[in-house]
């Protein structure tokens, strides 16, 4: 089965939404980017990343949060050949191909994130498939606006079937950073499910 395509809109959406609470709180402009990955091309998606970041910037956005799995791909429709007990030839490749671009955390991918996140005085929060040796993650990398990075988070359990192709976080990456425009941290689609991860999260003051 083949790598479904995701729907593209015909152009970038920029909403303003109130997000009410106290009117004498400071402002904080946050861009959330959806848009797909170039698939088995990372050099080319982290180019995408960069005119969207650029874009986002050119807004006054402060903060930039970038899909789950967006260097590296979500690999919806996807199936690797996997049946129980057999795998096939070009399941195989599709995974080699697959792992071929995930990234290293940290690594030159990473360096060119937190360059960008610089250039650009963001704060950028982006969704990578981390590559650990033969091991695939599912991740989440930080960056501040001087082009640090920060840490990561690595999701903790991976949902139905990503389970055959992403290994399972631990409780050592559950970061929650003190910035000056607020706590930022992270949890990857179903883990908002998850209570004992939120209560975590809540811990540590984020509100995720």
């Amino acid at each position: 089965m083949s790598i479904v395509p995701a729907p593209q809109p015909d152009g970038p959406l920029f909403a303003e939404v109130d997000m009410g609470g106290d009117a004498s709180a400071p402002t904080v402009r946050a861009t959330v980017v959806q848009a797909s990955t170039i698939f088995y091309d990372t050099p080319a998606t982290l180019d995408k990343a960069e005119r969207l970041l650029a874009e986002a910037a050119g807004y006054g956005s402060q903060l930039v949060v970038f899909p789950e799995a967006f260097i590296g791909g979500y690999p919806r429709g996807s199936n690797f050949g996997v049946t129980i007990g057999n795998r096939t030839a070009k399941g195989k490749e599709d995974f080699r191909k697959y792992h071929a671009s995930a990234i290293d955390v940290p690594g030159p991918e990473i360096e060119r994130l937190a360059a960008m996140a610089g250039k650009y005085k963001v704060y950028l929060v982006m969704g990578v498939i981390e590559r650990d040796g033969y091991t695939l993650y599912c991740t989440v990398v930080f960056f501040d606006s001087q082009g640090r990075f920060l840490g990561k988070h690595r999701k903790i359990m991976p949902t139905a079937l990503e389970r055959i192709i992403w290994g399972f976080g631990d409780g050592s990456t559950i970061p929650v950073f003190e910035t000056p425009i607020g706590k930022i941290g992270a949890a990857i689609c179903w883990e908002n499910k998850m209570p004992l991860l939120r209560t975590a999260m809540y811990a540590k003051g984020s509100i995720i």
